[in-house]
């Protein structure tokens, strides 16, 4: 089936705050317990505060006056509010909230009141290095404001969804080409397995233990289906010559290198239906508004 994938848009984030709502998918649990947490266990690891807590120390965060404590340190009250703020930062990620993840938002709230009240007996609230980290975290936190109040106030609606899909089917219906290659750095290199191939050799043999491409080659060549548009012109070009099971007779060029290429199969494209793939389409729709925002903010302004 063809996939929707989302076009590369180019989204400004505040910097340099970073935010642990925004770690990518592959490592998005770990990295938000260490930058929730940085000093959970006393690690010493320099992190700079998430953008709740520092909106708490900004006064953006309003305490009640009579809220309960979550502990009393040096004879200082803590307020549970401030466990809430991490909290609440945790569930937005999609971390879940256990028991153990409670119990590190307890600890790191301790930890963040015993290094705020040594700071400030050093009287490092007057360094300018303080100063600095501080102004830059309330900038954080007003952009994101900004971008956060504007996609509210332009929500991706279904009429562009759709009209974004009926793009998408247009430009990828028609045939779907199930195509293997094996990849290779040089021209002789190439004939030379072609020949083994035209010999008898196994193509997918040749693909694990030759093919430069590490994700098809692992597979024996295999690229799974695709609209041919999907590939670098010359490989299309060349593929969509070919008879099913049949293997280009001679090595085709490409900015990758030299293809061996093998058409396996064809069929009438299966696309996905609007429900599967709507909540893509409304992310990059939403991505194209905010940079779109951005950049019209960025031609307007008087820069001298």
């Amino acid at each position: 089936m063809i996939r929707y994938r989302l076009s590369s848009t180019t989204v400004r984030t505040p910097l340099p705050l970073k935010f642990s709502d925004q770690a990518g998918p592959a490592d998005h649990s770990t990295r938000v317990l260490q930058e929730t947490f940085p000093f959970f266990g006393f690690s010493m690891k320099k992190n700079l505060m998430s953008g709740l807590v520092a909106a708490a120390l900004l006064g953006t965060v309003v305490m009640p006056v009579a809220a309960q404590n979550l502990a009393i340190v040096n004879g200082k009250p803590v307020p549970k509010e401030r466990a809430e703020a991490l909290k609440q930062q945790v569930e937005r990620s999609g971390r879940p909230m256990t028991p153990e993840v409670e119990n590190q938002i307890k600890e790191e709230v301790i930890a963040r009141e015993i290094f705020m009240q040594e700071a400030k007996k050093r009287g490092l609230e007057g360094s300018a290095d303080y100063k600095n980290q501080l102004e830059l975290a309330r900038q954080t936190i007003l952009i994101r404001e900004l971008f956060a109040d504007y996609q509210k106030n332009n929500p991706v609606t279904d009429a562009e969804i759709q009209a974004e899909y009926d793009k998408f089917v247009a430009a990828n219906s028609g045939k779907e080409y199930k195509a293997s290659h094996i990849l290779v750095e040089k021209e002789d290199q190439a004939k030379a397995i072609i020949d083994q191939i035209n010999k008898g050799a196994k193509f997918e043999d040749i693909a694990k233990k030759e093919s430069k491409d590490p994700g098809s080659g692992a597979r024996g060549g295999d690229l799974d289906w695709a609209n041919p548009s999907n590939y670098v012109p010359e490989f299309t070009e060349a593929l969509v010559k070919l008879k099913k099971g049949q293997m280009t007779a001679v090595p085709v060029k490409s900015q990758f290198g030299w293809h061996i290429i093998r058409l396996d199969d064809t069929r009438d494209a299966q696309m996905p239906k609007l429900e599967e793939v709507k909540p893509q389409i409304a992310q990059q729709l939403q991505q194209q508004k905010l940079a779109k925002f951005q950049e019209d903010l960025r031609a307007k302004a008087k820069i001298q």
